[in-house]
């Protein structure tokens, strides 16, 4: 686990670089599996139907939470190994009509050592009607401290998608993500949004055991996002119009 790739990543967050013990969810920019540009899909991820990802029939992708148990320190500057394996597939109807989720299972190792385990959810949507109304999002809370105010400009956004090797285009192609997918700007990455959530847990309550978090409603770049804590480990990201982006939940 190169020490660079992870000083790369506390530069693009704003935070210290790390010695020894990698922070928790840093492990997002290691594990590559590169596709060349043959076996993407419109959206510039790998095509479903590669690999362990099934196809669920529908075009639209995104990744909508997870649950990491944090046994042992990862280590920069030590070989890792991670396994992944599809723990289920289902489709289900929602709001907005169809919907499959996938659940990805990832156990990180080094020295042999189970050191996280990670269960990584996604969901597939249809593309959105011309004249769709867009789902209500939920309002966050407002009895929580802010713990941090800050906003993704399209450099992080660039920055974070090279370090994760995420080409997934509603991250920097504005028509795309407007004309194809229905949003009203670029999108901030949920898992750049935990891993924000992740930072400020650690040092509010000191090494993580285990971090549950859920996308409850897209961030766009540029607008200044609230990461917030509550009671209890709870944890969410405000968006500027008081919308909640993201719930999670923080255990020491």
């Amino acid at each position: 686990m190169d020490p660079a790739r992870a000083n790369a990543l506390a530069v693009t967050l704003g935070t210290d670089a790390p010695e020894g013990a990698l922070p928790p969810f840093f492990h997002q920019i290691y594990f590559w599996d590169p596709i060349g540009t043959a076996g993407l899909g419109r959206d510039g991820h790998p095509r479903v139907g590669q690999g362990i990802m099934p196809d669920m029939g529908l075009p639209r992708r995104m990744w909508a939470g997870g649950q990491l148990e944090f046994r042992a320190p990862l280590m920069a500057g030590v070989a890792a190994e991670k396994t992944s394996t599809v723990d289920q597939a289902v489709h289900k109807e929602g709001r907005t009509g169809p919907l499959g989720f996938v659940t990805i299972r990832h156990e990180i190792r080094q020295r042999g050592i189970l050191c996280v385990t990670e269960l990584q959810d996604i969901v597939y949507r249809q593309d959105p009607a011309p004249d769709a109304v867009q789902p209500e999002p939920p309002i966050a809370p407002t009895d929580g401290t802010v713990l941090l105010e800050r906003s993704f400009s399209t450099t992080d956004l660039f920055r974070y998608s090279a370090l994760t090797f995420n080409g997934h285009r509603i991250h920097y192609d504005l028509d795309y993500a407007r004309q194809v997918e229905g949003y009203n700007g670029l999108v901030t990455h949920g898992p750049l949004l935990a891993q924000m959530l992740m930072l400020l847990a650690q040092r509010e309550l000191g090494s993580l055991s285990r971090f549950d978090f859920r996308a409850t409603a897209p961030a766009l770049h540029d607008e200044t996002l609230g990461f917030c804590m509550g009671q209890d480990g709870a944890m969410w990201v405000r968006g500027a119009d008081g919308r909640q982006c993201m719930q999670a939940t923080a255990l020491a």
